[in-house]
Formats: C-alpha cells, structure tokens, sequence
C-alpha cells in the first residue's frame, strides 16, 4: 500500500475513534445510572492477572501456587474502587471467589468488607462443577430482598456461565434476576 494511502487509512482510524468517544462516554454514563437502580447487582472479572488458569501445583488458599494480580492489576482494582465510591455506588454485599486474584481485587476495591463465596471459585479446570456452581449463585441471587445491592468478583467461566458475555480483566457485568427467578438479565456492561 502506498505511504499516502497508509498515512490516509491512519487518520480515518484515528479520526473514527475519536467520534466514538462521546458515544461511550455517554454509554458509560447510562450504565453507572443503571447500575444505581434497585435490584441492580454486578459481577466483576477480577483484575488483570497475566495468563490463563492455574499453574499444575495450584493450592487453594496458597497464593504462592496461583496465577496472581499483577502491579497493573491491583493498580485497576484500586482505581475501580474509586469510580465506584465517586459514582456513588453502595453495595450491601460483596462476595467472592476464593482465588486470590479474586479476593485481592475485592479487597483493593476498598468497598466494604469481602465475603468468600465457594460457589463463585473459577471450574476452569473442572467443568464437572459449572451446573451446580451456576445453578447454587442463581439461587442465591433470587433470595435477595429488593433493597439489597451485591458485587460478585469471579472469574471468566463462571461470568460467561451467568450471562454468556466473555469478560475482560477488571470488567463489570450488571443485571437483574429475571421476574422467574432463574435468568439473568444483562442490562450492562463497564469498563471503569
């Protein structure tokens, strides 16, 4: 391709991206309102934690074994508290996967205190558990009285069991159960 054309294609590129940037902002904006509505939860991907899975001599409760949140990682954790206490959002709950990447990026959200939760631990590894798993935080969900507000912080499987969306590190899910009790209802999607 000729460097005129190139140079050419660079500014469409950029100039297209800077005329989509209104349009999520005010995306974002619309979700950080949703998310404010009652009966409104989240779930969270944890932070960026480089690679995939677990090493061979995964350890639950040793995060010496584990695939762990990296600087920029727990940089994002930090910073997501922070849009989350500047939009005002208030959680009643927030629980956990037991990873440490998952517990670490709750605790780095700094929203309140952090509950493990077993039936939100990743089954990456052993898919044998993804129905029960499922089926139990489903459960769980459909019992919450209206005024509660939770953010669940998991992994990848468990989020695109929930809702079929395949999350980014650090990413932010919001729904509602479904007026059956059983479906999950996506309304949104943030990247703080």
């Amino acid at each position: 391709m000729p460097i005129l054309l190139r140079n050419m294609f660079r500014v469409v590129t950029v100039l297209g991206a800077l005329l989509s940037l209104p349009q999520a902002a005010a995306a974002s904006d619309e979700a950080w309102q949703i998310w404010q509505s009652d009966g409104v939860h989240a779930l969270m991907r944890h932070a960026i934690a480089p690679g995939t899975g677990d090493p061979a001599n995964f350890t639950l409760g040793d995060c010496t074994t584990q695939r762990n949140l990296d600087d920029t990682g727990r940089q994002q954790a930090r910073q997501t508290g922070d849009r989350i206490r500047e939009m005002g959002i208030e959680l009643t709950s927030i629980l956990t996967s037991q990873w440490c990447r998952c517990v670490d990026t709750a605790q780095l959200l700094d929203l309140g205190p952090v509950t493990e939760e077993p039936a939100l631990n990743s089954f990456f590894r052993n898919r044998s558990t993804e129905a029960a798993q499922t089926a139990e935080i489903k459960a769980k969900l459909a019992s919450l009285s209206g005024d509660e507000k939770l953010l669940l912080v998991t992994h990848q499987v468990n989020i695109t069991a929930l809702t079929d969306i395949f999350p980014r590190s650090g990413e932010i899910i919001l729904f509602r159960m479904a007026d059956n009790g059983t479906d999950i209802d996506v309304l949104a999607r943030l990247m703080p």
